[in-house]
């Protein structure tokens, strides 16, 4: 049975729109684009789920409404990461949900 690859999926919002799909690959890919993240200080979250759904589509295309609620639940807790380090206080949530 071959080895089951990870996968990773990297999003851009601006703030305008719909998040964007920046990144996405796997294996070696998928590494990279999560050891970019942490060394950018970006929040990784893993959603097996979403990342399957999302590394559907192609790079710079936004994602589609029947995936706006996850996504929003992702942008929502990246932003509390954000502001509870900003406050030094520990972080509420769940990293690997």
């Amino acid at each position: 049975m071959p080895e089951k690859r990870e996968k990773a999926v990297a999003l851009r919002y601006t703030g305008s729109g719909a998040p964007k799909i920046a990144a996405k690959g796997e294996g070696h890919v998928a590494e990279r684009i999560r050891a970019a993240a942490e060394a950018a200080g970006v929040p990784v979250r893993r959603d097996p789920a979403l990342v399957a759904a999302l590394s559907t589509l192609e790079l710079e295309r936004e994602i589609p409404e029947e995936l706006y609620v996850a996504v929003a639940e992702v942008l929502s807790w990246a932003y509390q990461l954000d502001a509870a380090s900003s406050k030094g206080r520990p972080a509420v949530g769940r990293p690997d949900a």
